[in-house]
């Protein structure tokens, strides 16, 4: 379960620093917070090219967050057929798709209204 110490800023930098690291894509964070009846704070969504990649993404997320914050997601889905991995870490769930599949869900235009902070990957 979450530690209550830790901020949304500090699990948000370590799972971009996750997705980073094996090379996701498109990397967005929408912030909820300013809307009404969200399960959560944050959404960060990001792509990948193949169902090997998109659970490399997750994985990645997984160790670098519980390494730097020895926390764990409180519960995951879609790893089965890693078309959409959603890994919920309580205030921030993750979205970690294929290209296909985010451009069908179109997620962030379903949160239209949510602040939106599009992350440059330098690598």
């Amino acid at each position: 379960m979450a530690d209550k110490n830790i901020s949304n800023d500090e699990l948000i930098a370590n799972i971009i620093k996750g997705i980073e690291t094996v090379k996701g894509e498109n990397i967005t964070i929408l912030d909820l917070r300013e809307i009404d009846n969200t399960a959560c704070d944050y959404f960060i969504i990001c792509d990948g090219n193949s169902n090997t990649q998109i659970n490399a993404i997750a994985g990645s997320i997984q160790k670098t967050v519980s390494k730097e914050l020895h926390d764990k997601p409180w519960h995951i889905e879609g790893e089965e057929n890693a078309e959409w991995v959603l890994m919920d870490y309580v205030n921030v769930v993750v979205h970690v798709f294929q290209k296909s599949i985010r451009e069908f869900y179109n997620i962030e235009n379903l949160w239209g209204d949510a602040k939106t902070t599009v992350i440059d990957s330098q690598y």
